[in-house]
């Protein structure tokens, strides 16, 4: 449950811009904020099958847009390839202008 909910943040992260705003409030307050069904839905004055309805759909949306786009994936793929270069540069003697390109693409992300 915790790796699906940190995938869907991520997800969130990066293609929150994409969504309603109705869209956007339901997710941040049930993934970020934690809010159950019944919180949001006393919230926006609605059904908690509609609060239910919406962030699965959203989750749904949420996922096609990573199978397009891949955003996520290709920004795991870059933190996995800095991990392995920071743990090269720190067991190698190499030259110092190698780790300040390291911190610079490490900056980046």
């Amino acid at each position: 449950m915790l790796e699906k909910t940190t995938r869907v943040n991520y997800l969130f992260d990066f293609y929150q811009s994409l969504l309603t705003p109705k869209q956007r409030n339901y997710m941040e307050l049930y993934f970020l904020e934690d809010y159950s069904l019944g919180e949001i839905s006393e919230t926006f004055d609605v059904s908690r099958q509609a609060v239910y309805d919406n962030i699965r759909r959203t989750e749904t949306m949420l996922e096609e847009y990573e199978k397009k786009l891949l955003l996520y994936e290709k920004f795991s793929k870059r933190q996995q390839v800095l991990k392995e270069m920071e743990a090269e540069v720190n067991k190698s003697d190499l030259p110092s202008r190698f780790q300040d390109w390291l911190a610079q693409l490490q900056d980046l992300e």
